[in-house]
């Protein structure tokens, strides 16, 4: 193969959008000439600099996209603090089979148990594992479809929380819903099942609850067989993280 006519380097890397490579490459050609790399090891860490900061460009993304209220990762989750669940028991949901085999799961516990943080760390790991999340609260997520259908946008807007391979549902059954609220909820459930699409719900009401928060127990037991088919209930107990220093008073009172 004859060698090309020299071109511009600068030109050539920003036509095939490469920016992290223009960025550092005067830099790794100097470190390349000091250490003595061959041209393979030369290459070889301009790409694996492109395809990181790529891999961190999406995940940036991704965050912004799923909405979530803060960011924790399954790193930050204090099990020794939190005992009722472990971290080896969680495997299956921190790995692509979340995705692929459709998995969910009901995070349930009393207030402060840490259960947003795991759902949030899970839909996370997620994101870093290529897939798409979406954050919602139950409140806003049912006020949403409720005005969506007056409006005549229900299709489009369910659409926007059946997309992601990940829905992450927070703090159902802890506000007032209107009547109409499994009404609401099945369609949206019924169509991630049927895509195999998972859901995370963070509730402090047992499933078997469903049907007094959701004002239809037949729709709200179909809910929950959908949910649990492919998932499971995650009970969190103990203390918790907001108030210990006051449960631990509360706990020697009652046991004086």
């Amino acid at each position: 193969m004859s060698r090309r006519p020299a071109a511009d380097l600068e030109v050539g890397l920003k036509r095939l959008h490469l920016p992290t490579i223009r960025r550092i490459a005067s830099e790794m050609f100097a470190r390349a000439e000091k250490e003595n790399w061959t041209y393979r090891e030369l290459l070889e860490q301009l790409v694996a600099e492109e395809v990181a900061h790529r891999c961190e460009t999406r995940i940036a993304r991704a965050v912004r996209k799923a909405r979530f209220p803060f960011l924790k990762t399954i790193e930050q989750f204090d099990f020794t603090f939190q005992t009722s669940v472990k971290l080896k028991t969680l495997g299956r949901f921190l790995g692509p089979e979340l995705v692929e085999e459709g998995r969910g799961a009901v995070l349930l516990g009393r207030p402060g148990r840490g259960k947003t943080h795991l759902a949030i760390a899970i839909a996370y790991r997620a994101i870093q594992n290529g897939y798409e999340a979406r954050f919602e609260t139950a409140a806003a997520l049912l006020g949403r479809l409720h005005k969506a259908q007056a409006a005549g946008q229900l299709d489009e807007v369910l659409a926007e929380y059946v997309d992601p391979e990940v829905l992450v549902i927070d703090e159902l059954g802890y506000l007032t819903y209107g009547p109409d609220a499994a009404n609401f909820l099945f369609p949206l459930v019924d169509q991630r099942y049927l895509k195999r699409r998972p859901i995370l719900i963070t509730s402090n009401k047992d499933p078997s609850d469903w049907g007094r928060v959701l004002h239809d127990p037949d729709l709200a037991d179909a809910i929950v067989d959908r949910l649990l088919e492919r998932g499971e209930v995650i009970r969190l107990s103990g203390k918790s993280y907001r108030q210990p220093a006051a449960e631990s008073v509360e706990h020697e009172l009652s046991a004086t």
